[in-house]
C-alpha cells in the first residue's frame, strides 16, 4: 500500500509539523511535503493548501507525481450547532460543493456535478476508532450562520469544511481510493461561531484534533492493510 496523506488548511499543516518537528521538508510548485515511518511503513504528508483551488492543483499534482493507491486527507470541519458535538470525528462518505451560483441554468444542476459520492466499501467491517459516517459540505468560505438552516433543509448537513469535496471530486475522478477524516474543531448557530474572532482558540482545538487524527493513523493504516491481505474478522 502507498498511502499519502493531505493536509489542508495552514493552521492544520503548522499542527502536524509541530507533531513532526524533525521531519524532513521538501518543496514542490504546489506544497511542502515530509515523510515518516510508522512501524516500517512509509507514509508522505503533503501540504495540499486551503480552498477549492489549492486542493484541486495539490490532489492532481499528488496523484500524477507520487502515484498513491489511498489518498487521505486529514483534518478539521465546523459544526453545525445541535446537530453535532464538538470533537466528533467524521468519516466522509459523500461530499456536496454548495457555494455555485448559476443564473443562466440551474445551480442545483452545477452542484450535483461537482458533488461526490465516495466509494468506502473496500474498509474494515468493524473500523479501528469512533466515528459519524455521513456528509460533508464544502465552501471556499466558513460557515455564515444565516446559510445553516438552508444548508440543513437542503442536504441534512451537520458540517462544513473548504477542501473535500474538491479532494474526492479529483480523486474519484482519477480512480483513486479516498479516505477522509475530519474532526469537528467548533459550533456555529443562529449568535454566529464559537471561535469566530478567537484564531487562538481555533488554532488550539486544531492542534488537539490533528494530533489525534496522526496517533489514530497507524491503526487505520494496519486495519486497511489487513483487509487488503484478506485477514478473517476484517
Amino acid at each position: 500500500m502507498k498511502p499519502i496523506v493531505l493536509v489542508s488548511a495552514n493552521g492544520e499543516w503548522d499542527a502536524m509539523k509541530s507533531i513532526c518537528p524533525d521531519a524532513n521538508m521538501q518543496q514542490t510548485p504546489v506544497g511542502d511535503w515530509f515523510d515518516v515511518d510508522f512501524n516500517d511503513r512509509h507514509v508522505m504528508f503533503f501540504h495540499g493548501g486551503w480552498g477549492k483551488i489549492s486542493a484541486a492543483a495539490t490532489a492532481q499534482y499528488v496523484i500524477d507525481q507520487f502515484k498513491p493507491d489511498l489518498l487521505l486527507n486529514l483534518g478539521t470541519c465546523g459544526g453545525f450547532e445541535g446537530r453535532i458535538d464538538r470533537g466528533t470525528i467524521i468519516l466522509v462518505e459523500r461530499t456536496i460543493v454548495y457555494d455555485i451560483i448559476e443564473q443562466m441554468t440551474d445551480s442545483d444542476e452545477a452542484i450535483t456535478h461537482y458533488s461526490t459520492q465516495i466509494d468506502l466499501s473496500w474498509l474494515p467491517r468493524i473500523l479501528p476508532f469512533p466515528v459519524l459516517r455521513g456528509l460533508l459540505v464544502s465552501a471556499d468560505r466558513d460557515i455564515v450562520a444565516e446559510e445553516i438552516q438552508t444548508l440543513v433543509k437542503k442536504y441534512d448537513a451537520v458540517a462544513a469544511d473548504w477542501e473535500s469535496g474538491t479532494i474526492a471530486w479529483v480523486a474519484k475522478r482519477n480512480n483513486v481510493r479516498t479516505l477522509i477524516l475530519r474532526g469537528v474543531t467548533d459550533l456555529v448557530g443562529e449568535g454566529g461561531g464559537e471561535v469566530y474572532g478567537d484564531y487562538e482558540l481555533f488554532q488550539h482545538r486544531t492542534r488537539e484534533i490533528m494530533k489525534k487524527l496522526h496517533d489514530q493513523l497507524p491503526k487505520w493504516l494496519t486495519v486497511i492493510e489487513k483487509v487488503e491481505q484478506g485477514y478473517r474478522g476484517y
